[in-house]
């Protein structure tokens, strides 16, 4: 009866030993924040994000990029004649870049994300391109970049780890940027 028991306990101890290391334990960006750097052109922007996280388990898990901005017009009537639009519309754009589990040592993670591109609509009525009068259009001449959400799940639809940046108002983010750790 007592072998049977250390045997039980034995094999109890050995299974939560294994559960507790394949959750993440403490996560936490490594060396600093995520930085995400701004390319792409001038009317479809993209956002691509890298960094490093320790503490992460054993799992499969998905880093996720959120970023917005706005949208500026050029105005053209039916003569072709153009004026700058007063309007901004609002532009947004987001990636998920899967990770395997395999990818993750010790508990570590270096990451680069998937690019996420801005998009708004090519043309949009002068009325909400504040064009002149309703009979012009307003045609897409640029996207800026007004903020950047970085999501690290783990299991996959938990979030774990999270970074943001959003740039002051009237002004947009440009180059390479450095996240700010906030909490889930």
């Amino acid at each position: 009866m007592r072998r049977i028991l250390l045997i039980a306990f034995s094999v109890l101890v050995a299974v939560g030993l294994t559960a507790s290391a394949a959750f993440a334990t403490s996560p936490h960006f490594k060396t600093g924040s995520p930085t995400c750097t701004i390319g792409g052109t001038a009317s479809a922007p993209t956002v691509t994000c890298s960094g490093s996280a320790t503490g992460l388990g054993n799992e499969n898990l998905s880093i996720d990029v959120a970023a917005t901005g706005s949208g500026s017009y050029t105005c053209f009537n039916n003569g072709g004649n153009q004026a700058p639009g007063q309007s901004q519309v609002t532009a947004s754009g987001s990636s998920s870049t899967p990770v395997p589990a395999s990818a993750t040592k010790n508990g570590n993670l270096t990451f680069t994300t998937n690019a996420a591109t801005l998009t708004a609509p090519s043309t949009i009525s002068g009325t909400a391109a504040g064009c002149p009068n309703g009979n012009w259009q307003g045609r897409l001449s640029s996207i800026s970049v007004s903020s950047i959400t970085l999501t690290i799940e783990q299991p996959l639809g938990t979030c774990v780890l999270k970074a943001t940046i959003s740039a002051p108002s009237g002004s947009s983010l440009t180059g390479t940027v450095t996240l700010t750790p906030t909490s889930c």
